[in-house]
C-alpha cells in the first residue's frame, strides 16, 4: 500500500466538504508530476488530505476507492 498526499484550497473544496460528500474525483490537475502520481494510486491506498495557503497542513485521511480513469472534459472536444 502507498501513500499519498492531494492538496486543495480549502475556499475551493474543503476536508468538510469532503466528508459532505462522501467520495469526490481529482479533476483540473494540469501538472504532469501531480498527473502521474494520481495514475500510480491504487484502490485501496491511503491520502493524506492537505489544505494549502489556508492551514497549511493535512486535516484528514482518505482512501482511494477507484483507479485512475480519464475525466469527460479530457475526453470530449469542445
Amino acid at each position: 500500500m502507498n501513500h499519498w498526499l492531494v492538496k486543495s484550497e480549502p475556499f475551493k473544496y474543503s476536508w468538510e466538504k469532503f466528508n459532505q460528500d462522501g467520495r469526490t474525483f481529482w479533476d483540473g490537475v494540469r501538472n504532469y508530476q501531480a498527473r502521474n502520481n494520481l495514475k500510480a494510486m491504487q484502490e485501496g491506498d491511503l491520502v493524506l488530505f492537505y489544505h494549502s495557503n489556508e492551514g497549511k497542513n493535512v486535516v484528514g485521511i482518505a482512501k482511494v476507492v477507484r483507479e485512475f480513469y480519464q475525466a469527460i472534459t479530457q475526453i470530449l472536444p469542445f
